[in-house]
This record gives structure tokens, C-alpha cells and sequence, in this order.
């Protein structure tokens, strides 16, 4: 599938929109709701910004009336700012919604995690009108601690003009859409456009002069035959990358030593690179006399570039130097010559001058081979990736007998990452560099097929649902090409193996893996009085490599009088562990201790890793609790809601367990043979509990001041998680801290939003409470153990829009966000380690004020 799905989004993407076989239903989620809407104008759309059916398979309702926390984003709200990515968007409208540039974490950086109530990922259910959508093919080994671990969705691969409204439901739901449902669900509700439609470019930059983004996108509406309609958006987008770095000292100091081309700076820290990033979405329908036929997908393509850490000319560690940069490693590829040592540091530990060196380099005799003749100033690695993503869902619903509703659908979603490393050197083939130092280390590949079929009636006093589930997930590692994985020549005399930074996936962990499932499932809502709500639902998954799961959730909301209402919910959830983290292998291979080793990550299940304590993984599980109250006074809104979350048998992967030579013994004795090579192994285990808990409060008020119509809103989040219980040596202390601090305690903003005719201005003031961060991920908490610590304090941004729009439905639109060009305070190990500016996680943030222009037209 992978090729058929690659070989579908290239040849889609070459003829865009019109080809975008794709379509909607408006709210799959209740098989009843809108069902007998014809489709709908943009104009008529608006009315349905103020409700959503999260949370329940009955009618829908508006944020004020449900019974369970929801944040309701409609699309005026999601494109009036800067950011381009739909996750940058979340994190300033949703206080609880946290996600920060990702520089130099391996597929991090291509997919960044994000994290909803202080929990990783995947711990957040993603739909896409109603429907599941497929998670991304990245595992992100490095996530800061939280989202080690986690494979979450690329919900970045949406267009914002796509977008109708967001809706945010803060509560877990797992015994409603299954698994990863415990932090709560984020549903992206799509256009349905019957005509008309919309052109529009962008154009911005950071304060700095860099980070150059641009964006064209376009969107139509048509209707299919009399009672159908169909809506495509297609959107192109490239932004340069930006460089918050500092020289590094060890690169100033060989500058000093005279060596020629060290990069200044010699690292690079800020966003990647993002090139022909291209997206196509397509929403359509067409409904009968008791019928509705509807589909709606997407097909998207990017490539992305960054940085990567620098390798010094006098000290990396298998290409320049094997004794910490005592003396310069030197190989002969043939094995037949004795090459002479070469002093990089005089007996006072400073460098000898590279004229020094350099001489004794060239006097070298032929056979022999050191990477400073091919890269005096030693060189930067660039880690990237292409990106292609397939979605597409396609139903049909209806009524029977009058009063039964039914929803029959089936989804496919492929996302596919093809990674490559660029100006980088597979060491052990000495001179042999593939052309242009490109290498290609090997692929992701994540497919999920799921079948529903749901039913619904409303009684007098109740309504109840029912339906039934079928899955499949398949978790794919492709091979990489053989430069990035071959043991050359030099290997034998201390030389690294595969491309330096991330060695290809060899023919050992290169798989495909999947797992099938299936749940029955049902809701019931019971009106005891017409103020007094209580709803149920309980869900039952079986999967086929674990045991089955059942769970439950209660829900009540009592209506004192027609302002006040109290609500609050019980539940349990779960979190399945996907195909790929119960069964990835990745090893990284080097020359230690005079012979070739490998560290690794193993799947819980391989031998070696049961013999170090692993067990097949089981399902994360959680118990959910919150409670909050409603206040609806016409004019202004007030909610406030409390939650408790416990997460038990949380994922995480294990420290590395050192294999001792008895070790190694004892392994090769019951055949496993390739322990030989191995010197460390790590795996993914259930290891740690968690308690998060929090609050958010959110108000909106609607005034007619400034002589015109005027929106004040307030959001405001507090989050705390513990770490109840831990394994003291599968998970670090490090870990627990970064676990418990790496985001802020406190989040939350204050806008106002004033419209007068074809004029309107958004301020907005975002605030962030403290955080800490473990720089460089060093896994040690104190200076004195050689940790990073990094505590930065509050801080507040200040974003500014404004705009015209004329009846001729032209439109202009100028902003700011980050208006004072607020950063984190100065990296205090910045020069003296890797040369970051700032601290790199901040949560809003390292690359300043950022301004930008859109220009469009309504049609």
C-alpha cells in the first residue's frame, strides 16, 4: 500500500483541486443532525458556529448548553492572526492546548507534538467531521520528556480556509470514540459550500528578517444536481527557516586555532525550512428523500528541512577524533597501512594550530584517510523529511421506519515520511561519500482502515445510540538506501557506521507490523426532568495482540434556572499502544571500546529485551473526573470547569540497560545470537502513573461600545501533573522532572475584538506561566551531575489585527503577533554548549515578533 498510496497523493497533487475525489458529511457524528439541511450557502453556515455535537450522539447543541466542557472555534476566529499552521493557532485560542517549535528532535521536528490538559499526544482523539482520523507515521523518540514516545496525528495538514469551526471537548471520552480519547477530543468541522468561494495570498516575516512565509490558497463551492453540493480548497505554502544561535565556543575556538570554513554560527536553532508544502481537501454531498450519500478526505504533500548538531573538526567522535580530541583518527581503507598519529592538542590540553595539523595531514601517506582533508571546519548535518498524507472517509445515512436513524461509513488514512540527512558523512566509507552528501536512512509508514455503522432515535424522554466498530492499523519502517546503512572499509579502525546523526533502519528493524480491532458501543441521554440531564455510555474494544476493554462514562447537567447550570462527568479511558510502538526496532551502531557495538531499541516482546524485565505493553488507562458550572446571560457567557485525571501504566521507553559480558553469555546460550553486537538495549514499557489535574475558565461578553459591535474574551488554564509511581531506573528522574514542568502551570489570554461595518481590530493578550526546561535533553536535573537546567518565569505576548472587508467582497488584512517581540531570557548555556540563543521549548516561542499582510476576495 504504501507505493499505491505515495504513487495516489503525487499524481492528485499534480492536477489539484479538480481531482480531489473526496466529500463531507456536516456532523457524522449524531446520524440525525442536519439531516434534513439542504447543503448550504457560506451565509447559512454561520449559524451553525455556535454548536457541536461532541460529546453526544443526539441533536447538537451550543457550548453553553452541553453538558460537558467544549471550546467552539469558528473559522473568522481560526484565520484572523498569523500563524499559518493550525496548530500555532490552537495554542493562543485554547489555553489548555500547548505546542512549541520543535528545533533538532529527529521526526519531531517534522511532525511537532501537541499537547492538550498537559498530556502527550496521543493521548488527544483527532476527528475530522465526526470521523477518526489516522495517526502520523512518526514515533517522536525525543519530545522533551512529555511526548517521548508518543505517535500522535499531523492535524497540520488541514488549510485553515478548509476549516468551518474546531471543537474542543475537555473531557475524556473514550467510552464514546475509543482509544487516545483521555485528555479529551478535537473535531475539524469542514466547509460545505454550495457555491461561491474564495481566493487569497500571504505574506510575512519574523522582526528579525527572517523566516519569509508564503501562502496561496482557494477555495470553490458548486452543487451536485439539485439537492447536492460539493466544496474544494486547495492551499500552497513555503516559509525559510530562522536562526536564533549564538557561536558555540568550541567552534570559536578552532576558528582561533586557524581552521578554515567553521560555520558561524556553526549551529543553526529555529524553526526548519518548509518547502512546497501542498494541501487539497474536498468536502461533498448529496442527499435523497430518506437518504444522504456524503464523503470528504484530503491529500497533502510537504518536505521539510532543519538543523541538526554540529561536528567539530577536532573532536566528534568516530570521524575526526575516538580520544576526545587528543588526537585525530586516522584510518587506512585497505587495512594494510600503519598511519602515523596526528596531535590535535598539546600536552596543556590546547589546540595546536591548524597549519600544525594541516601539514602533517598532507604528509600522509596515500593509503591513509582523515574527514579533515574533505571538511576543515568539520560540518552541520541538515535532518529533513518528505511528508505525504491520504485521507479519505464516504458514507451513507438515512432514516428507516420513519424515526430510526442510521450512519453507515468506512475511512482510509496513509501518512508516509520518507527522511533524509544532508551534508553528512557516513564515516566508515572514508572518501566514498554518496554525491552531494545526500542520504536517504529509510521510512514511516502509518495505515488505518475503520468501518461504522452507528444508529440513533430520539424518544419522548431519551435517546439512545448504538453502534459498531471495525479497525486496522499497520505501522511500516522502511529500509534506507546503502550509504546510510553500510559498514565500509574503515569501520574496523573506529570509524562510525550509517549516516552520521541518524543511521539508516537496516534490514534488521525494517517490518510492517498491524493489529485489527473491534468495539460495540452505545449512548443513552435521559431527561429525568426538563432541567435535570443524565447521560451514559459504554464502550467495548477487543484487539487482537491484547486483551479486550470495556469502559464507561456518566454525564449530568442540572439547569437551576434558564442563566445557571451545573454539570460534571465521570469516566474511564483508555490508550491502546499503536502497532508501531509495541513493535519498532531502531538501532544506532558505534566503535566502542575498541569493537563495533550497537545500542537499541527492541520491541517489549524480542527475547532480549524480556530478559532486562520488558513485557508486552497493555493499553494506558485513565480515570477521568470534572465538575463545573454554566452562567448564559444573553450578552456574556461564564463557564468554569475542573478536572482530575488519573493515567495509569503510562508508554514510555525504558533507559538504556548496559549488556554485561555474563549478560551476553547467558543471551548467546539461549540463541540469541544477536546480542553479539549489541552493547545497550532499551525498549517501550508501562511504567509510570500520573494525576493531572486543572482548571479552565472561559467568558465571553458582547457589547455595543466604540460604536460598533464589541467581543471581550478571557480563557484562562491552570494544570498541574504528579508522578505518582515510577521504576527507578527504566524511567530517569530527569524524565519525572520534565514530566511534572516542562509547561506552564498557568496559561490563558484576554481579547478584544471591535466591528464597525467593513472595519474590525483584534487585540489580544497572551499570557504564560513559569516552566522549566532540561536543556539538550541531558537527562540529569542538577549542574553538579553535568544537568541543564533552565527555569524561566512568566511572561506575556501581545498580538494586533486589523482589517477591512467591502461588499465586493475584497478584503485586507494587517497583523502582528508578538507585537514587542517578546523572547525567553538568555540561554545561560547558550555559547558554552550548543550555541542556542534561548531556551529552545518555550512555550510561545524563541523567534520574536512576527508581521504579515493577507489580501483576498469573497466570490
Amino acid at each position: 500500500m504504501r507505493n499505491m498510496s505515495g504513487a495516489l497523493a503525487r499524481n492528485m497533487l499534480a492536477v489539484g483541486i479538480r481531482s480531489a475525489l473526496v466529500g463531507l458529511s456536516l456532523t457524522a457524528l449524531s446520524a440525525t443532525a442536519l439531516a434534513q439541511e439542504p447543503a448550504a450557502t457560506e451565509d447559512e453556515d454561520k449559524t451553525l458556529e455556535v454548536v457541536s455535537v461532541l460529546g453526544t450522539r443526539s441533536t447538537a447543541r451550543s457550548a453553553t448548553d452541553s453538558a460537558v466542557p467544549i471550546d467552539i472555534i469558528n473559522a473568522e476566529e481560526l484565520r484572523n492572526q498569523g500563524a499559518t499552521d493550525v496548530l500555532d493557532t490552537l495554542k493562543v485560542l485554547v489555553p489548555s492546548f500547548n505546542v512549541s517549535t520543535i528545533p533538532i528532535d529527529d521526526a519531531a521536528t517534522l511532525i511537532r507534538p501537541a499537547n492538550l490538559r498537559g498530556l502527550p499526544p496521543d493521548n488527544t482523539l483527532i476527528l475530522v467531521n465526526g470521523k477518526r482520523r489516522h495517526r502520523s507515521a512518526v514515533i517522536t523518540f525525543l519530545g522533551h520528556g512529555l511526548s517521548d514516545g508518543s505517535q500522535g496525528v499531523d492535524i497540520s495538514v488541514f488549510p485553515s480556509l478548509a476549516l468551518d469551526q474546531v471543537e474542543v471537548l475537555r473531557d475524556g471520552a473514550a467510552a464514546q470514540y475509543g482509544s487516545d480519547a483521555i485528555a479529551g477530543v478535537i473535531n475539524f468541522g469542514l466547509k460545505r459550500l454550495g457555491e461561491g468561494g474564495q481566493l487569497e495570498i500571504f505574506g510575512g516575516q519574523y522582526y528579525e528578517g527572517d523566516g519569509f512565509a508564503k501562502q496561496a490558497s482557494g477555495q470553490v463551492g458548486f452543487p451536485l444536481g439539485a439537492a447536492g453540493f460539493g466544496t474544494l480548497t486547495a492551499e500552497w505554502r513555503e516559509a525559510d527557516a530562522t536562526s536564533r544561535s549564538v557561536q558555540r565556543d568550541d567552534a570559536a575556538a578552532a576558528i582561533a586555532a586557524g581552521y578554515p570554513n567553521v560555520p558561524d554560527p556553526a549551529q543553526i536553532w529555529g524553526s526548519p525550512e518548509v518547502k512546497d508544502d501542498v494541501k487539497v481537501v474536498g468536502n461533498f454531498g448529496w442527499k435523497g428523500e430518506n437518504v444522504e450519500v456524503y464523503g470528504f478526505g484530503n491529500v497533502s504533500q510537504r518536505e521539510t528541512e532543519g538543523g541538526f548538531y554540529y561536528r567539530n573538526p577536532t573532536t566528534r567522535g568516530g570521524v575526526y577524533s575516538n580520544d576526545g580530541g587528543q588526537t585525530l583518527l586516522v584510518g587506512s581503507p585497505s587495512g594494510n597501512t600503519v598511519c602515523p598519529t596526528i596531535n590535535l592538542r598539546d600536552s596543556a590540553g590546547n589546540l595546536i594550530p591548524y597549519a600544525t595539523v594541516a601539514s602533517q595531514v598532507a604528509a600522509l601517506p596515500g593509503d591513509c584517510f582523515t574527514f579533515l582533508e574533505l571538511f576543515t571546519g568539520g560540518f552541520t548535518p541538515r535532518f529533513g523529511g518528505k511528508m505525504e498524507d491520504v485521507g479519505f472517509t464516504g458514507g451513507i445515512k438515512g432514516t428507516w421506519a420513519g424515526d430510526w436513524s442510521w450512519d453507515l461509513s468506512g475511512t482510509y488514512g496513509n501518512n508516509d515520511i520518507e527522511f533524509s540527512m544532508v551534508n553528512t558523512v557516513n564515516a566508515s566509507l572514508g572518501p566514498n561519500q554518496p554525491a552531494g552528501l545526500v542520504f536517504r536512512p529509510g521510512s514511516n509508514e502509518q495505515t488505518e482502515r475503520m468501518f461504522n455503522f452507528d444508529v440513533h432515535k430520539a424518544f419522548e424522554k431519551f435517546n439512545l445510540a448504538l453502534g459498531a466498530e471495525l479497525r486496522n492499523e499497520e505501522f511500516k519502517v522502511g529500509a534506507g538506501d546503502t550509504a546510510s546503512t553500510a559498514i565500509g572499509p574503515l569501520t574496523e579502525e573506529g570509524f562510525s557506521i550509517g549516516s552520521n546523526g541518524f543511521p539508516g533502519f537496516n534490514a534488521l528493524t525494517a517490518g510492517s507490523w498491524d493489529r485489527d480491532s473491534w468495539a460495540l458501543y452505545g449512548d443513552l441521554e435521559y431527561y429525568v426532568t426538563d432541567q435535570f440531564l443524565l447521560a451514559g455510555a459504554v464502550r467495548h474494544e477487543n484487539f487482537d495482540d491484547f486483551d479486550s476493554t470495556t469502559n464507561w462514562k456518566l454525564t449530568g447537567r442540572y439547569d437551576i434556572n434558564e442563566n445557571f447550570a451545573l454539570r460534571g462527568a465521570l469516566s474511564t479511558g483508555f490508550r491502546a499502544p499503536t502497532p508501531g510502538q509495541a513493535n519498532v526496532s531502531q538501532v544506532t551502531t558505534a566503535f566502542i571500546d575498541g569493537e563495533l557495538r550497537d545500542t537499541a531499541t527492541l520491541p517489549p516482546t524480542n527475547a532480549i529485551s524480556a530478559f532486562y524485565g520488558a513485557e508486552p505493553l497493555t493499553p494506558e488507562e485513565s480515570q477521568n473526573a470534572s465538575f463545573g458550572f454554566v452562567w448564559d446571560g444573553g450578552h456574556w457567557q461564564f463557564t468554569a470547569d475542573y478536572y482530575h485525571i488519573q493515567v495509569e501504566d503510562r508508554i514510555a521507553r525504558s533507559t538504556d540497560f548496559t549488556i554485561t559480558d555474563a549478560d551476553r553469555a547467558a543471551l548467546l546460550a539461549a540463541g540469541q545470537t544477536f546480542a553479539a553486537s549489541l552493547s545497550r538495549v532499551g525498549f517501550f514499557v508501562n511504567d509510570f502513573d500520573t494525576t493531572t489535574q486543572g482548571l479552565d475558565l472561559v467568558a465571553n461578553f458582547d457589547t455595543d461600545h466604540f460604536g460598533g459591535e464589541t467581543n471581550y474574551a478571557v480563557a484562562f488554564n491552570w494544570n498541574d501533573t504528579e508522578v505518582d509511581d515510577f521504576t527507578p531506573g527504566i524511567i530517569s528522574e530527569a524524565r519525572i522532572k520534565k514530566l511534572e514542568e516542562s509547561l506552564p502551570g498557568t496559561k490563558g489570554y484576554f481579547s478584544v475584538r471591535h466591528d464597525r461595518g467593513t472595519w474590525d481590530v483584534l487585540v489580544r493578550l497572551n499570557y504564560y506561566g513559569s516552566w522549566y526546561e532540561d536543556h539538550l535533553d541531558s537527562d540529569v536535573v542538577s549542574i553538579e551531575d553535568g544537568g541543564l537546567p533552565i527555569y524561566e518565569g512568566s511572561a506575556f505576548t501581545v498580538d494586533l489585527e486589523t482589517g477591512w472587508e467591502w461588499e465586493s467582497g475584497l478584503y485586507a488584512r494587517i497583523g502582528a503577533q508578538n507585537l514587542f517581540d517578546k523572547t525567553p531570557d538568555d540561554n545561560p548555556w547558550g555559547a558554552a554548549v550548543a550555541g542556542a540563543a534561548y531556551p529552545v521549548h518555550s512555550p510561545y516561542g524563541f523567534t520574536g515578533g512576527f508581521y504579515y499582510a493577507r489580501v483576498g476576495w469573497k466570490f
